[in-house]
């Protein structure tokens, strides 16, 4: 078995044991309304306490790849792949993880949107696990994973009650739609200019078909996921804006 395989599986098991095990225990120490939860809450709280973990090791493995890896940066199809394929490894491994948490919890968990992008991701990653192929690019959708603390954090004070015009709850809905922005639809440009760049040379034709369908299909699917959400939380981030200035305009009218 390629050792990249050891490490998806051994992924797979480390998360089920931080879904199951850790964070219900560190949680009902740490967090004072987690008592109050319900039990499908809790699974949920589970669940994205386990994405953030996820997102912060395999957007952090990311970012230094791309700053520091210079294998990798010099030749985007074909450069050296070794990191590349332990923090996709990784990433599979949590999908995997994912997806059968989000079948076996569909009612609490399930959404069709997260079985699309799952699926589209693990459709592209095992092209880089099993022979290697576009590590640059594969590493750069990684990076998107850096604003999903974020999106899990609005979650956790909307089932905690927090109110949506307290500071905290503004600021980090701020802090998600522009970490949205920037890691996963700012560089969208950029990340298709290199793509097209590549079209036509010879490392280009030496994919095959397959892995070139693969690349530019499962691409297209995650941006268009990408857009759909991008849409939605912009939405709700104006609207807490919104109301939270409405509120400060009010309030010195209630005082008096």
């Amino acid at each position: 078995m390629d050792g990249s395989y050891q490490v998806v599986v051994g992924s797979f098991l480390v998360f089920q044991v931080l879904f199951h095990m850790v964070t219900p225990r560190l949680s009902a120490r740490l967090s004072w309304g987690y008592s109050n939860l319900s039990a499908s809450q809790k699974t949920e709280w589970h669940s994205r306490c386990v994405s953030t973990i996820h997102a912060l090791i395999v957007g952090g493995l990311a970012l230094y790849i791309l700053w520091f890896d210079d294998d990798v940066n010099r030749d985007r199809i074909w450069g050296d792949p070794r990191l590349v394929k332990v923090n996709i490894a990784i990433a599979s491994g949590y999908l995997i993880n994912d997806l059968v948490l989000l079948l076996w919890h569909w009612k609490t968990l399930g959404d069709r949107y997260f079985i699309s992008h799952h699926l589209a991701a693990l459709y592209a990653y095992q092209y880089v696990l099993a022979r290697g192929l576009l590590p640059y690019f594969a590493n750069f959708r990684l990076i998107a994973e850096l604003s999903t603390p974020f999106v899990n954090q609005r979650w956790f004070f909307e089932v905690l009650g927090v109110p949506r015009s307290a500071r905290l709850v503004v600021l980090n809905g701020t802090a998600m739609s522009i970490s949205f922005f920037f890691v996963r639809i700012a560089v969208i440009p950029s990340y298709y200019r290199q793509v097209a760049s590549s079209f036509g040379t010879a490392a280009f034709h030496r994919l095959g078909l397959g892995p070139q369908c693969a690349w530019i299909i499962s691409s297209l699917a995650l941006d268009i996921l990408n857009t759909i959400w991008m849409y939605k939380i912009a939405r709700g981030c104006w609207k807490i804006l919104f109301r939270s200035h409405m509120h400060r305009k009010t309030e010195p009218s209630k005082s008096f």
